[in-house]
């Protein structure tokens, strides 16, 4: 468990893949920002010297066998306790020197301090501008589903509290798991801050591990998935709604002819059309029954957040 809040300790947490090149710098910088926080690498798989050059530079090196990131953050965020937790990636994107004060407002009581990159140098430095499409896609999505304000929802660099670490249930596999982090933070009203970071692009020599198509269809998945999941009665009582509203539109249309000719002319429009009323009104009712349940697991969240705080706070 970690320390008392007046000598908070400090995890600087970075899963690393091939990143041979950057990470002795990422390394020292963390260390001279927060000189007394311990420094842990997470060595996804590499096939190059990204493991030594880490403890060369007095990092605590640890392995990760399963490939992704969402299963290298799972692994940290099981096995190191801290009072904050701070993450970012290996490949010198980002400025070491924001740490202090994003730490400073995880102190404070935020549950999740996030860097935000998309308000200051990103767009000039990404050479990339289907990630910068990307970007803009996810965060109008999600900040319109959930009615919320967030200026940058894929950053990899954060701050997080102990509860939030411990109360947060890792899923995804790979750079999805941000995006991820994002939503189910909305979802359970969590205490967020944006702070303004100035990134940069990749040094030369230091190669991008997204893969835009590939993780892209991830992401968008991962934003269907957890639409489903924590917004149920919009997604199905609106997919039943429409097709509920077809039926019924099919009914009528066969029903005027019944009332100009007496006669059922369509037999098989009119099953069809009966068969997707009925499917209508089956999606609107599990989205309600789901709705409950999800409002049960946010009660559930709820309960196990403040029963970390409660045992944080007795260390």
């Amino acid at each position: 468990m970690p320390q008392e809040s007046n000598n908070p300790t400090v995890a600087v947490l970075l899963p690393c893949y091939n990143e041979e090149v950057t990470i002795g710098k990422v390394v020292r910088d963390f260390r001279a920002a927060l000189p007394h926080a311990d420094i842990y690498v997470y060595d996804n798989n590499s096939t190059d010297k990204t493991a030594s050059i880490a403890a060369a530079e007095g990092a605590i090196v640890r392995k990760e066998p399963r490939q992704g990131k969402g299963n290298v953050i799972r692994a940290m965020f099981e096995d190191i306790d801290a009072d904050v937790y701070v993450m970012a990636d290996g490949d010198d994107t980002y400025p070491a020197d924001a740490a202090p004060d994003m730490v400073a407002k995880a102190l404070e009581g935020y549950d999740m301090v996030i860097g935000d990159r998309l308000s200051s140098t990103y767009f000039q430095e990404n050479k990339r501008p289907f990630h910068n499409f990307g970007n803009r896609l996810v965060r109008d999505s999600i900040n319109g589903l959930f009615g919320a304000h967030v200026t940058d929802i894929m950053t990899g660099y954060r701050a997080f509290s102990f509860t939030f670490v411990k109360t947060y249930p890792v899923l995804s596999r790979g750079f999805e798991v941000e995006t991820e982090m994002t939503i189910h933070s909305l979802n359970n009203n969590l205490r967020l801050f944006e702070m303004p970071i100035q990134y940069r692009d990749r040094p030369a020599g230091s190669v991008s591990k997204l893969n835009t198509v590939g993780d892209g269809i991830k992401v968008l998945s991962t934003i269907f998935r957890m639409i489903r999941e924590y917004k149920p009665l919009p997604f199905f009582g609106g997919l039943g709604l429409v097709i509920g509203l077809i039926g019924v539109v099919l009914c009528g249309t066969v029903t005027m002819e019944f009332v100009h000719t007496g006669m059922v002319a369509r037999f098989p429009t009119l099953i069809g059309a009966a068969m997707l009323v009925i499917t209508g009104l089956l999606l609107i009712v599990a989205g309600i029954i789901l709705d409950v349940m999800a409002k049960n697991d946010r009660k559930t969240f709820i309960v196990d957040a403040n029963r970390f705080a409660y045992l944080k706070r007795r260390k």
